[in-house]
């Protein structure tokens, strides 16, 4: 079974960087890996923290691209940015709720480590995003994205 959390509460602060880090292991490649955070179908099974399906998630996957996902329970909040660099399988960078999104993925020996950077563009912006509870619900996004591919990635039984 693979490892799931770096660290105990899922996520690292870096205020001097203004940085929420994620950290997390995965039995599935960085090909894997970079289709669940680029394809439709895979974001809409793991983006929302509830655990609910997106009602749209809208990618144009491509330098300058935008991108949207809409959750049920507030669908008037879509969550959505702009492509800013994409290296398949080990990169995808982004802005978003005027902050930078960062996702990295490290090919292991039986997986991929990930790490997925929130860096906001100030002091006040981290505090705001704290308070909000933007770590929580991240975490919990993640925790998902760590259950979906453990589905698609388990043997048959």
């Amino acid at each position: 079974m693979p490892a799931h959390h770096a660290t105990a509460s899922g996520f690292d602060l870096d205020r001097p960087a203004r940085t929420i880090r994620f950290e997390r292991d995965f039995a599935a490649s960085p090909a894997q890996l970079f289709a669940a955070w680029t394809e439709p179908e895979h974001v809409t099974q793991w983006w929302d923290a509830s655990g609910k399906p997106l009602v749209r998630c809208e990618i144009d996957l491509r330098v300058g691209g935008h991108f949207s996902y809409v959750v049920q329970d507030h669908p008037e909040m879509p969550f959505a940015g702009v492509y800013r660099e994409i290296v398949p399988n080990e990169r995808l960078v982004f802005d978003a709720l005027g902050a930078v999104g960062r996702v990295t993925l490290q090919g292991r020996d039986h997986g991929t480590h990930m790490i997925v950077e929130i860096i906001c563009a100030s002091a006040e912006q981290l505090e705001q995003f704290i308070q909000m509870g933007v770590h929580i619900g991240t975490s919990g996004t993640m925790d998902n994205l760590v259950r979906h591919l453990d589905e698609l990635v388990a043997p048959p039984v």
